[in-house]
């Protein structure tokens, strides 16, 4: 009796081990096709905006708003679906993302100094307003460190347990004036693979964004190590569109400096 207790013992503490050993593997790999499924969401939902439809009462309809206030459904989220349960964008909202993310940046140019890289969990836009409410602005691909996440806004704890995060206070990568748009990403996240590998990245290498309207690509061209409260790197510099990418790097006991990866607009 006593041999078998322990063989089941044994039997359970080996599958224990075992799960122990797999889950960073399993979790990262879940984790990856996670991020892969919101990048292809968005291509899908963003190729697919619309114009506007029909509601059920006959009424045509151009933004979600109106959608809305027309009774067509919506999902647990509170996004427009059609009778098929899919995603309706209007193009009219897009265009006024658009516009409002032009002016976003445009009024950085006025405000420099203001971002930092420890409060930053401010949204620089409701995403809502324009019928999107996965919190999703684009994707951010690294093919030589098979890096693709969704970019969410505001850097909040909570939001970057689930991709890239967008810092406040930094330009949004959109339109063609100087900018400088930072992305924050966690290193060692339990589970999970964000910007772990980011420090692989060589110079020349490309990086690139996604977006509603298009695709900007960059290049590689610095690395950093500045403290937690230098925010010099994070500035707009006349003329040049930048896109720096922000984890944190442990330093001795409870101290982490920031690693940053700085890249440069393909003109």
């Amino acid at each position: 009796m006593l041999k078998k207790v322990l063989t089941v013992i044994a039997v359970i503490l080996l599958v224990v081990g075992l799960g122990f050993l797999l889950f960073p593997t399993v979790s990262n790999f879940i984790g990856k096709l996670s991020a892969e499924s919101a990048a292809e969401t968005f291509d899908d939902n963003s190729a697919s905006a619309v114009e506007s439809v029909t509601a059920d009462d006959g009424a045509q309809v151009q933004s979600a708003s109106e959608a809305v206030a027309h009774g067509m459904p919506t999902d647990k989220k509170g996004s427009v679906v059609d009778k098929n349960n899919k995603t309706v964008l209007f193009k009219s909202d897009l265009d006024r993302l658009y516009e409002d993310s032009v002016a976003y940046n445009k009024s950085l140019l006025t405000g420099q100094g203001t971002a930092d890289t420890v409060q930053y969990d401010r949204e620089a836009l409701d995403l809502t307003e324009y019928g999107i409410t996965d919190s999703v602005y684009g994707y951010i691909d690294a093919p030589a460190i098979s890096m693709r996440l969704p970019i969410y806004l505001g850097a909040g704890y909570t939001i970057m347990s689930y991709g890239a995060a967008h810092l406040y206070g930094t330009s949004l990568p959109v339109g063609n004036d100087s900018g400088n748009c930072a992305l924050a990403g966690h290193t060692d996240y339990p589970g999970r693979i964000f910007f772990d590998n980011i420090r692989k990245l060589s110079v020349g290498d490309e990086v690139s964004v996604t977006n509603y309207w298009e695709t900007i690509k960059y290049k590689v061209i610095d690395f950093k190590t500045i403290n937690p409260y230098d925010s010099r790197d994070l500035l707009i510099q006349d003329g040049r569109q930048l896109l720096t990418l922000i984890t944190c790097i442990y330093v001795t006991g409870n101290d982490f400096d920031r690693y940053l990866v700085i890249c440069e607009r393909v003109k």
